[in-house]
């Protein structure tokens, strides 16, 4: 489906006034008491709060209202069909990194992304606690956009050695088979954060240069906008055998895992990876 600049315009608009308003609803329960649900998820408990719950509503409701021929996969909603039969469809994660928003530790973001034909074509990745934003539109750039300053045009390192890249980890607690993928590329620098938005952000920043998720856990809805603000960056997300991510398809999870990078030595990555992957006996789902 062609869009016009005009189109995009407005998808962007609304986008960036929904990922605000979520991030304001999300701030309202933050570090208050508040109760904390496990949901089962994909054969996996996560946990789950009212404030996911909120943003999920107020931006799904607003993209129903403003784009009702459009499919919406959201984090909190009820997954159907139907989006099966669209074109164009609205990746929702209300609240990329749940864990972070009840440690409270700042790291969580709002992540709305669109897909159309099965890419990632518009996302914006808001951080409530800093006023950080991420924002891209496929052939525009990435942007940056802080409280007080300018949008910032964001792009990506030139980082060509593996042992001096940085490395964007999890906070969680680590495998042992990461720390053989840390052992493998032989990296020396870390930067340990939550959400897979702000993980990427850190990547289009310069800050970090090499994202690797092993587990099939991330959803499609965790990497849809992270990947068109990488792409606009100048950077690349594959899974962990080199294969590019699609979305819109019946199945949510990325099951082959995650690699982030500034796209310089990708291929070089991957196939640095490619022995251990068969190490563990992972292969292409």
């Amino acid at each position: 489906m062609t869009q016009t600049p005009q189109s995009r315009e407005r998808e962007l608009e609304l986008s960036l006034r929904l990922a605000r308003a979520a991030g304001a609803a999300i701030l309202e329960f933050y570090r208050k008491p508040i109760e904390i649900e496990q949901k089962d998820s994909f054969n996996d408990r996560e946990p789950v709060t009212e404030a996911d719950r909120v943003a999920n509503d107020l931006i799904v409701r607003s993209l129903q209202q403003e784009f009702p021929e459009d499919g919406i996969l959201a984090e909190e909603s009820l997954d159907t069909s139907r989006r099966l039969d669209k074109s164009r469809v609205w990746m929702i994660d209300p609240l990329d990194g749940t864990t972070g928003f009840i440690d409270g530790n700042g790291d969580f973001a709002v992540q709305i992304g669109l897909a159309d034909s099965g890419a990632a074509v518009l996302g914006v990745v808001y951080q409530p606690l800093t006023g950080v934003l991420y924002r891209a539109v496929r052939g525009e750039g990435c942007w940056i956009e802080r409280p007080n300053f300018m949008p910032e045009r964001a792009k990506v390192s030139g980082q060509k050695e593996l042992h001096r890249m940085r490395l964007a980890a999890s906070r969680s607690h680590r495998s042992p088979r990461m720390d053989r993928v840390v052992n493998a590329f032989a990296v020396k620098e870390e930067v340990r954060r939550g959400s897979v938005g702000i993980k990427v952000g850190l990547i289009c920043e310069q800050q970090c240069d090499l994202y690797v998720h092993l587990s099939p856990r991330t959803k499609q809805w965790d990497t849809c906008a992270p990947e068109i603000i990488l792409h606009e960056a100048g950077g690349r997300i594959t899974d962990l055998f080199g294969e590019p991510l699609r979305y819109n398809v019946a199945e949510v999870q990325n099951r082959n895992g995650l690699v982030a990078s500034n796209g310089v030595v990708h291929d070089e990555i991957v196939s640095t990876l490619a022995p251990l992957l068969d190490e563990f006996g992972r292969v292409p789902a």
